[in-house]
């Protein structure tokens, strides 16, 4: 790179393979020769702790290889912002996207690495033909625009998983893994991710997990109790009424919040100068064998009455046991049948939750439907997650102000929920929801991320009825979304396999595509500058030219073309971080170019063009 030129900002997401990269180098940059990785220095620097065995525990399918260098294949997508199926666009910080999950997943990385707190996905359960993907990783973005409709191509292939079609559990894993692999990158430290599930994948779901997070970051798989009534339908003779959701942090030692504790079995009825308490159980978990100081016989000894032994002893010791005696903390039964209790004081409960079962035995899947039904009539999505359900998750792993992605999003409910629950409580909960444009046969609602973005309007808009002019104009709350459609970039990429090299150059001379706005440029530069999807947008004049400040002039970004001197300087002088034009805009005056270089750097400024 020339130093008296700007930094092209690029336009493909980036590669975590050179990251990775980067990372050796940095800190065994002895294991390299030529800019290359030797495996023979390498195998002698770790020694012992090398594997080299053939045969090791893993999960393998055909096809991984080429599902993990998916990881590794840049986008150059663009996400074109669409005012006409958006809500509060100017003022939102909530988006929903239309689009190829991993193409997107792909465009995130930089603006969103490790600042999503929670993700919850409802994915295709691989029962049969559930779910339709481009299934070429080498030209994602190709093949997504073949599936959407922006490109004809007779040749449009999907990845379809019928029940006729060989490999089904290999072709589902390959789908799945470069988007949990691209998903974790933008988890935070302390970020978890909830998956739901059933029993056709969930044993490859978890092999995968723990591949990617690691088994140890396994928090817990829930068995939510997803049917109310019997499933007349079963033919093995068993009603299935569960599903799973998976959920994994991205660090060990994460653990969820679990649940307030029923102060309302607390009270003070002797009113003991302690405060509120409540009976608690008194009988221990362990048999003779195990603690044999824990099985003795009790005695009242006011009363003399001996409750002799339960089968697994007592709690405490019989030193620890006198003492709560004497303290007045042992309840005695009149009746000799009976079972002394324990009292329970909540001012001696140092940590006021406790733990959430693994069990959740509420919001069937029936609540789901309803409530969709309730919002825009029935028949129009099958089986949606209730939002009470995924209310429960974000209560374990949000706090007021994270965001929360599902690139599954389906009918929307992870954006019904956290809008409600940010009415509930006051919070300030950001969500992002990805969904493929999948045809319905539904004429309202032609296409599933239709159903997704309705959804979401409906249900804002039940809120703000249910507000009835209580708003409170000071700080009213987020009931909006920013939407997007994933597309190709808004400027002309070169392609290496196009031999038409003279018409490619012709082209790039004016290297907007045609037919794109400065507000559909505006959000790619911003995206791939590293900044959100919910970043805020100013327009400025300096020096007679159009100038978008983004995030409070955190990147100034001109568009106008020519560029001049005053601009230039104009933007300096407001002490950006970034500042972004068009490379095109210097028509070919260097001098400027580098001059504007060096002032730039004397200010600190990153200077980009595009």
């Amino acid at each position: 790179m020339n130093p008296n030129q700007p930094e092209k900002l690029s336009l493909e997401t980036p590669n975590p393979v050179l990251a990775r990269l980067e990372v050796l180098r940095e800190h065994l940059p002895e294991i390299f020769s030529d800019g290359k990785i030797d495996l023979e220095r390498l195998k002698t620097l770790l020694g012992d702790d090398l594997e080299t065995s053939r045969e090791r525990f893993g999960l393998s399918w055909a096809g991984k290889a080429e599902a993990v260098r998916a990881v590794q294949i840049s986008s150059t997508g663009a996400l074109r912002p669409k005012r006409d199926q958006s809500v509060d666009f100017d003022s939102t910080g909530n988006a929903i996207i239309e689009g190829d999950n991993l193409e997107v997943l792909k465009l995130l990385q930089r603006s969103y690495h490790n600042k999503i707190k929670m993700i919850y996905i409802d994915p295709p359960y691989n029962t049969g033909n559930d779910f339709v993907y481009p299934d070429n990783f080498r030209d994602g973005l190709r093949q997504y625009q073949l599936f959407s409709g922006q490109v004809s191509d007779d040749g449009s292939k999907l990845t379809t998983n019928g029940d006729h079609a060989g490999r089904i559990h290999s072709r589902w894993l390959s789908m799945m893994y470069p988007r949990l692999q691209l998903a974790k990158s933008l988890l935070k430290d302390d970020g978890v991710i909830f998956i739901s599930i059933d029993d056709k994948e969930v044993q490859n779901l978890r092999a995968v997990m723990d591949e990617i997070f690691g088994e140890e970051n396994l928090i817990a798989n829930f068995i939510w109790k997803s049917r109310v009534s019997e499933d007349t339908r079963a033919l093995t003779g068993v009603s299935t009424d569960h599903e799973y959701i998976l959920c994994y942090s991205k660090m060990v030692g994460k653990v969820l919040k679990g649940t307030d504790l029923d102060f309302e079995k607390f009270s003070n009825p002797d009113n003991d100068l302690r405060g509120d308490w409540r009976s608690a159980d008194l009988t221990g978990i362990a048999s003779k064998d195990a603690r044999p100081n824990l099985h003795y016989d009790l005695l009242d000894p006011k009363t003399e009455i001996n409750y002799g032994c339960p089968p697994k002893g007592w709690r405490f010791s019989p030193e620890t046991m006198k003492q709560k005696i004497l303290e007045g903390r042992v309840l005695f039964p009149k009746n000799p049948e009976g079972r002394p209790r324990q009292k329970l004081f909540l001012n001696d409960i140092e940590n006021q939750s406790k733990n959430l079962s693994s069990i959740i035995n509420q919001y069937a899947t029936s609540d789901g439907t309803k409530e969709l039904e309730k919002l825009i009539g029935s028949g129009i999505f099958p089986f949606p997650k209730p939002s009470g359900l995924i209310k429960l998750l974000m209560s374990q792993a949000c706090d007021e102000d994270d965001t929360v992605l599902d690139f599954f999003a389906g009918s929307g409910t992870l954006g019904h929920a956290v809008l409600e629950q940010n009415m509930l409580d006051g919070g300030n909960r950001k969500f992002i929801l990805v969904q493929l444009p999948e045809t319905t046969p539904n004429v309202s609602f032609p296409t599933i991320s239709s159903v997704t973005r309705e959804r979401v309007k409906r249900a804002a808009a039940k809120i703000r009825d249910s507000m009835n002019g209580s708003l409170n104009l000071e700080s009213p709350p987020d009931l909006g979304f920013r939407a997007f459609t994933l597309e190709g970039s808004n400027f002309k990429i070169w392609d290496n396999e196009n031999p038409d090299l003279e018409g490619q150059l012709l082209a790039l001379v004016q290297n907007v595509v045609d037919g794109r706005t400065e507000e559909d440029i505006l959000f790619e530069l911003l995206l791939k500058s590293g900044l959100p999807l919910s970043s805020g947008i100013t327009t400025l004049i300096v020096a007679e030219k159009r100038v978008y400040s983004v995030s409070e002039g955190t990147l100034l970004i001109c568009l106008e073309r020519p560029i001049t001197s005053e601009t230039l300087r104009g933007m300096i002088a407001l002490k950006p971080a970034q500042v972004l034009c068009l490379d095109v805009a210097f028509e070919g005056d260097d001098a400027l170019k580098t001059n504007m270089v060096l002032e730039m750097r004397d200010h600190e400024i990153l200077f980009r063009t595009v």
